[in-house]
């Protein structure tokens, strides 16, 4: 079959899964070795956005969508400075690239960042298994073809439960995000792995978002004078984010109002007290149907995420900050996918969710998360100004 990866050149490559199954394929993008853990992701568009967000930092991300790279690649659609994924699967890799933003192809982008991909296998029966079977190690090669070798050298590698990948994905120094016209709050967003199309989501509401390191304490995100707190999607087992859930119960003992997306989500579980696990194989895409149970309104949502919240879906659980109960159900399997705290007084204190409202593939159901952020945060701006009145 010709082929336009590499100048027409076939260069044959090999995947081998840590359970022994393995598929031989066609190198694209950089030539090498590669190690994570096999996840896919069934959007039928919107892959740059899915390369470049750093939650799939050391995952290899396998498209179910057959053709894929039709649109290239642009400069305009990053959600990050550069490719966090470990490996791209897909099974037919576009020869022409069609869209008038486009600047380069799809293989192009990944050779350029050094990133190993392989096309021209059977995608369907590597998602099938890895539904049957679950998430699992994975390596792609196209230096060593024996499949024998390259399984002990994915058995080698590490594994994603008790992965703390927050330092590296973070950023180094703070960063600030303007408002958009008038400025009405200010916000420290904690990046865990943040996706660009989240602050700009938030400016575009008169937010000015002051994005800091994972590792800053307390006392830094005091600094900011905060209307609100926003923790953000990133990799990793939040089981071992121990740091950020410690941060998240001082945010929550000084008052601040909260809001969290994705790994920001399991964040807040734990800090409220409940546990996490690891999902059989989660949820990657931006087709999953979600119940807002504050609304009775269901909303399809973009998600990525291996981990999920273990907490009852019906009742409340008491806090020292107040109740929290679950606020969003994923209609599929009934995992959680969102959290509420309430105080006493039924205001609301703080909220997060297990998907992405900033989706900027789409789609945009889940947009108005936002705007109950700001909606919380005004809110408890009023309430506090009433007291301080009647001091």
């Amino acid at each position: 079959m010709p082929s336009s990866y590499h100048s027409c050149e076939q260069i044959p490559a090999l995947l081998v899964l840590e359970d022994g199954r393995s598929f031989r394929g066609v190198s694209f993008g950089a030539r090498g070795e590669t190690f994570g853990e096999a996840v896919f992701s069934t959007g039928m568009s919107g892959y740059q956005e899915t390369l470049t967000d750093p939650s799939y930092h050391r995952q290899v991300v396998v498209a179910t969508a057959p053709h894929i790279g039709n649109t290239g690649w642009n400069d305009e659609d990053d959600e990050s400075g550069r490719i966090w994924v470990a490996g791209y699967v897909v099974r037919d890799l576009s020869r022409v690239r069609s869209n008038w933003r486009s600047n380069r192809s799809l293989d192009q982008a990944l050779r350029e960042q050094g990133v190993v991909g392989i096309a021209e296998l059977d995608t369907r029966a590597l998602t099938r298994h890895l539904r049957e079977r679950g998430a699992m190690r994975v390596g792609i090669s196209t230096e060593d073809l024996d499949v024998d070798r390259l399984l002990a050298k994915v058995l080698a590698s590490p594994q994603m439960a008790g992965a703390n990948l927050v330092a590296d994905v973070t950023v180094h120094q703070a960063e600030v995000t303007p408002a958009v016209g008038e400025k009405r709050f200010t916000v420290a967003a904690i990046d865990l792995g943040i996706k660009d199309m989240t602050p700009t989501r938030m400016s575009e509401r008169g937010i000015e978002v002051h994005l800091l390191p994972a590792d800053v304490g307390i006392d830094q995100v005091r600094e900011v004078a905060p209307d609100g707190v926003f923790f953000s999607n990133g990799p990793g087992d939040p089981a071992a984010a121990d740091d950020a859930v410690a941060l998240l119960q001082q945010v929550l003992d000084a008052d601040l109002p909260y809001f969290g997306i994705c790994f920001g989500n399991q964040i807040f579980g734990r800090a409220l007290g409940f546990g996490t696990y690891k999902l059989k194989y989660g949820h990657r895409g931006i087709n999953q149907p979600v119940k807002d149970l504050t609304t009775n309104k269901v909303e399809v949502t973009a998600h990525n995420h291996g981990f999920a919240v273990d907490a009852p879906l019906q009742g409340g659980t008491d806090t020292k900050w107040g109740e929290a109960r679950v606020s969003h159900v994923n209609l599929n399997d009934d995992v959680v996918e969102g959290l509420e705290l309430r105080a006493a007084d039924g205001e609301l204190r703080g909220f997060s969710v297990q998907y992405h409202p900033e989706a900027a593939a789409g789609p945009h159901d889940a947009a108005y998360l936002f705007d109950r952020f700001v909606a919380m945060m005004d809110a408890h701006r009023t309430a506090r100004s009433t007291q301080e009145g009647d001091a």
